[in-house]
């Protein structure tokens, strides 16, 4: 889902993260909001208070949504389940979960925390502008405070859309799966959805663009293409996830994979391993014990002057969670680690001992034919 992005800080053992496309949408709104909608809505002030007015709603929107988020991350932990952090892009903040939530109730309760918050949110800083407003304040102080108590009504009624994976559509899909006692019936309704909302949202932004709104057509149009995706991704997700739940690693790796040994030189190793076999990692062994791997990634780092002289082995990088499973692991878990280190091979290791490769290609196989033979 995410680009580049960078750690700003952390909180209740939360990491919260700033995607890069963030930066482009925090100068949009400050743009927007000190060139068009503060100087139209209180007039006869000054620039330089506009772009003041401006940045101060931008970060009051910013600090809106990490509160949302963190909101979903709070009691998402107090149901058990791990969080990888927060992290705000171009369409607003997501708290990223390890795993889905096991029972209907954790994910109402999940889900709710952040229009809930956002609508405290919203109600504090309503009461704080009317008391400024009542006592005198200047206007472009209860104007910030008005724009961010408006703002987190609207994130509170959006999110509360049921749209999966809107925060309204994971209610709903609760709410769906509670009732029927099905996980996948629940979310393939609520992605359905989404999915049409998204469609809607897609629309809506086609019209405005031919109307002559292009920024504000072009926004709707983005958005819906984010739903419409992340709700068919969603479903698919599930299915891949229940299809391979309970299936042991040592399933699914070859346990003859070709290793390479840590004396040849990275030339040597290139031709003879990468050149020949195709894989972007390869185990190094030294008699019966693993020593680690190398990688294409970590190859390209080393100058190709330097490939006649340096050793595989001193490239070698010690087997980790993000690169070695044990042969009894999940295969859940197993795709989860690859899709977070971006790895499409598994080392499978048992004690010092290599005893087989786990390959993505050969999960995506399985599920291609299970999906085909079982629907």
């Amino acid at each position: 889902m995410f680009g580049k992005k960078i750690k700003i800080f952390k909180l209740f053992g939360f990491e919260v993260w700033i995607d890069f496309s963030w930066i482009f949408i925090a100068v949009l709104i400050v743009w927007s909001l000190s060139g068009s909608l503060f100087p139209r809505v209180y007039e006869g002030l000054t620039p330089k208070v506009y772009w003041t007015m401006g940045v101060l709603g931008a970060v009051g929107l910013f600090l809106s949504i990490i509160f949302h988020e963190f909101s979903h991350s709070l009691v998402a932990r107090r149901y058990g389940l791990p969080m990888k952090g927060i992290t705000l892009f171009i369409f607003g903040g997501v708290a990223e979960m390890g795993e889905e939530p096991r029972r209907p109730k954790a994910e109402f309760m999940m889900a709710a925390a952040g229009p809930a918050a956002s609508l405290v949110v919203g109600l504090v800083f309503w009461g704080v502008s009317g008391l400024g407003k009542l006592f005198g304040w200047p206007r472009p102080v209860t104007g910030v405070l008005g724009y961010i108590s408006s703002i987190n009504f609207l994130l509170a009624a959006f999110n509360l859309v049921p749209a999966f994976p809107l925060d309204g559509g994971r209610i709903l899909r609760s709410i769906l799966w509670g009732w029927k006692n099905n996980l996948r019936w629940a979310t393939r309704i609520s992605s359905r959805i989404g999915s049409a909302f998204g469609i809607a949202l897609i629309i809506l932004g086609v019209l405005n663009v031919l109307n002559g709104n292009f920024v504000g057509g072009m926004w709707w149009f983005l958005i819906g293409m984010f739903l419409n995706g992340a709700a068919k991704s969603a479903h698919q997700q599930l299915v891949t996830r229940q299809l391979l739940e309970g299936e042991p690693v040592r399933r699914f790796m070859k346990t003859n994979p070709v290793t390479a040994p840590p004396t040849i030189s990275v030339k040597q190793f290139v031709e003879d391993y990468v050149y020949r076999h195709h894989f972007k990692m390869f185990p190094i062994v030294e008699g019966a014990r693993i020593l680690g791997c190398v990688t294409t990634k970590q190859i390209k780092e080393i100058p190709q002057e330097e490939w006649n002289h340096a050793k595989v082995g001193d490239l070698a990088a010690q087997c980790s969670p993000s690169n070695s499973i044990s042969p009894e692991t999940d295969a859940v878990k197993a795709l989860a680690i690859m899709n977070s280190s971006g790895a499409s091979r598994l080392m499978v290791i048992e004690g010092d001992r290599l005893v087989g490769v786990l390959a993505l290609k050969d999960l995506l196989e399985f599920l291609s034919l299970k999906v085909e033979l079982e629907g």
